[in-house]
């Protein structure tokens, strides 16, 4: 008797800084058995090796030429995600004040976002051939990286929320107060918002959470039965087939 084929799911799930997306994916990923791939690691580590290589962030230009030197390498295990740069593990680097205060403009350059794309579509594509699927947070995943996922999530929260959140996380590493993080989440949402290429946006299909008043365990459980509706519906994508 023939067994059926394997099938795989891809979740996308977009939203603002501040609002859960990381926290919320690795337990979806790692409660399904699926990989977990965070995007934005990716543009911040590309963000570190233009200012670690003496290149001028603010030069649109020189940020295009220099986009496809550096190897970005990410990995998708959601209990222990790694990122590394020619080798060398960036998971610190990446978070610090400099990379966070100008990352909205590298990533903003179309060079940039055309080259970790198709990084991005080519880890999906083996995680749906090769594993169970995967869980891929960022900004743009279900409006333009891949907008034929099998399930769309946008997490919102309100900028109190988000600010109380993020201050919280940055204590301890780098001294952050509550209006100033507020500013800053705001400012890196208008930049995000606005740009040309690939701007945050919610995707007309997605399923919007918003996580002000929910409890990190409360989003999770959301998805995760989001996850399991969607499956059922669909019954998943065969792994031979992948995602495009």
């Amino acid at each position: 008797m023939e067994t059926a084929a394997p099938t795989a799911v891809i979740v996308a799930i977009d939203g603002p800084s501040g609002t859960g997306k990381s926290s919320t994916s690795k337990a979806v990923a790692a409660k399904l058995g699926l990989r977990y791939l965070d995007t934005g690691a990716q543009y911040r580590a590309i963000t570190w090796w233009m200012i670690t290589n003496g290149i001028d962030t603010d030069d649109p230009q020189a940020i295009a030429l220099a986009a496809g030197k550096p190897s970005i390498v990410s990995g998708t295990d959601p209990s222990a995600p790694t990122i590394t740069v020619d080798g060398q593990d960036a998971s610190g680097p990446i978070r610090s004040k400099e990379v966070t205060s100008k990352v909205s403009a590298v990533s903003a350059v179309p060079e940039v976002r055309t080259l970790i794309t198709e990084l991005q579509r080519s880890i999906t594509a083996e995680a749906a051939e090769e594993a169970d699927g995967i869980v891929v947070e960022g900004r743009d995943i279900g409006t333009t990286v891949l907008p034929d996922a099998d399930l769309k999530v946008f997490l919102t929260a309100s900028p109190e929320a988000r600010a109380a959140r993020r201050s919280g996380e940055l204590r301890g590493k780098e001294a952050a107060d509550l209006a100033a993080t507020k500013e800053a989440l705001i400012k890196r949402d208008a930049a995000d918002s606005g740009r040309h290429t690939s701007p945050l946006a919610k995707a007309d299909d997605a399923v919007e959470v918003d996580t002000t008043e929910l409890t990190l365990d409360q989003v999770i459980e959301c998805v995760v039965t989001l996850v399991a509706e969607r499956r059922s519906a669909t019954g998943g994508t065969e792994k031979r087939a992948g995602r495009s």
